[in-house]
């Protein structure tokens, strides 16, 4: 299954990004399950309510639940970065528990963001 990260569902929701239209067809070629965290169903949403979008479209993605294992696991994640601990680490830590905990390939355009974190698997 194809974990989606926020960037890359604000590129493949916006219908003018070519960028995001290449992501839709690498996903779908793949024959892959796709769906995205309820951490980043959040950040999606918080943009969109923001900013009075429709958010029908988005609420039919798949979503996977943030659970008591994924906060053990992304505690372990952002305590091995030392000197790091911020907001922006703190939710990345937290989605790539959820991707790692549900064995899902990571699609992300910022994978810099996601590299330090042991056992991450990108798409």
């Amino acid at each position: 299954m194809i974990l989606i990260d926020t960037d890359a569902l604000i590129e493949i929701l916006d219908k003018h990004s070519d960028a995001g239209m290449r992501l839709s067809e690498k996903v779908i070629a793949s024959g892959e399950e796709f769906c995205t965290s309820a951490i980043n169903m959040h950040e999606i949403l918080y943009g969109y309510v923001k900013y009075s979008k429709s958010i029908d479209e988005i609420l039919l993605l798949r979503v996977l639940e943030y659970t008591k294992a994924d906060a053990l696991l992304s505690s372990e994640l952002e305590a091995a970065i030392p000197g790091r601990s911020n907001a922006e680490l703190r939710s990345d830590a937290m989605i790539a528990a959820i991707a790692i905990n549900h064995g899902c390939k990571l699609l992300t355009g910022n994978r810099k963001d996601f590299e330090n974190f042991k056992s991450i698997e990108f798409f």
